[in-house]
């Protein structure tokens, strides 16, 4: 037995002695439950007997009172029985044993739980009266999970084993490249990458600028803009750059709603990274929930396509933003990161690595 275990509760327990405990002011389960109190925090210790049982331990400041219905029986005295160790159990109800946190140990081996304190209660079944024991949740040990395709190893990721990991990883690396290097046949000037700075993370926040590059790399719109109801936005100034004073005299959205719109109208695909944030604030220059749908058909997410790619080639990488997706390429900003105009050129050289066959021309 290993000096410390760490229980499914989380709490880490060391072994001691019954004297040493009971010298320290430690309390067991019997000695609390006959104070009628009940354990309120984490166990603090274990003892092991020579029967292979284990007595859990509870610190004295770490009781509360117990509800007089759970030990009042003015009909006459609960029944007990005496484990072992020397602990006292008593019966009670599959349901009020389940209340507790109290299940049997088939049930909590169905549940990957290995059993590391002696029964806490005991109930009896109702057939030939024989005894069945109840454990407490919070004081087992959690067993590692078997791999949900082979059920042998140890899980190692996505639910299964290494070998079966390996297996599925490979399979889904073939679909994957297949998709990202088939031949898509568009039209570099009706592809569009675009980019939105706002003047907070939520949607009732302001757009600050708009940057929308064709796959050419040509420059159609690269225009601050000015916030109609917001005055300050200094959480996403650290971020962007963009102050107050300078977009003081640039256009509002409505002013470049016609032109966005007109742009956008001639376009096959409007790709961003990270698409819905961005897209849950430009919806909102389109009247109609049609329009709204025709806008939303043309739009792909470039940050879902990489996480794609990352987990069938890199599942080292565990963030996905576009500064993790332009590392991973290898590929340098083009102008001064996290502004509108160098995400949106950023996301184009992501995509045309993700998807190399995906123009025409």
């Amino acid at each position: 037995m290993k000096d410390t275990v760490k229980l499914r509760s989380g709490a880490t327990v060391t072994q001691t002695g019954a004297r040493a405990a009971q010298s320290g002011n430690l309390l067991d389960r019997t000695t609390i439950r006959m104070m009628h109190l009940t354990p309120s925090g984490n166990p603090v210790a274990y003892s092991q007997f020579n029967d292979g049982s284990i007595k859990i331990w509870f610190d004295s400041d770490s009781v509360a009172e117990e509800d007089p219905e759970s030990w009042y029986n003015p009909e006459g005295r609960q029944e007990e029985l005496t484990l072992p160790s020397g602990s006292v159990i008593r019966r009670m109800t599959i349901k009020k044993a389940a209340a507790r946190g109290y299940y049997t140990a088939e049930r909590l081996a169905a549940m990957h739980l290995e059993l590391f304190e002696e029964p806490v209660a005991f109930t009896r079944r109702s057939g030939d009266r024989s005894v069945l024991y109840f454990y407490d949740k919070q004081t087992t040990v959690r067993q590692p999970l078997l791999c949900v395709k082979c059920g042998k190893d140890v899980r190692f990721r996505r639910k299964l084993c290494r070998a079966c990991y390996e297996e599925d990883l490979a399979k889904r690396r073939e679909e994957g490249d297949a998709y990202r290097n088939a031949s898509y046949g568009a039209d570099r000037s009706r592809v569009l990458f675009f980019d939105l700075e706002l003047t907070g993370f939520y949607d009732h926040d302001e757009i600050l600028s708009v940057s929308i590059y064709n796959a050419f790399g040509e420059k159609l719109m690269d225009e601050l803009v000015k916030p109609v109801h917001t005055k300050k936005w200094k959480r996403t100034e650290k971020i962007h750059g963009i102050t107050p004073e300078m977009v003081a005299d640039a256009p509002s959205l409505a002013d470049l709603t016609p032109k966005i719109k007109e742009i956008f109208a001639g376009a096959d695909n409007i790709i961003a990274y990270g698409v819905s944030t961005d897209y849950s604030h430009i919806k909102n220059i389109y009247d109609t929930e049609k329009e709204r749908d025709e806008l939303k058909k043309k739009v792909r997410d470039c940050a879902a396509e990489f996480v794609r790619y990352a987990q069938e080639h890199r599942p080292d990488v565990t963030h996905a933003s576009l500064t993790d997706a332009m590392a991973c390429f290898g590929i340098e900003w083009d102008g001064i990161a996290h502004t509108s105009i160098a995400d949106t050129i950023g996301c184009m050289k992501v995509w045309e690595k993700l998807f190399p066959n995906y123009y025409v021309n």
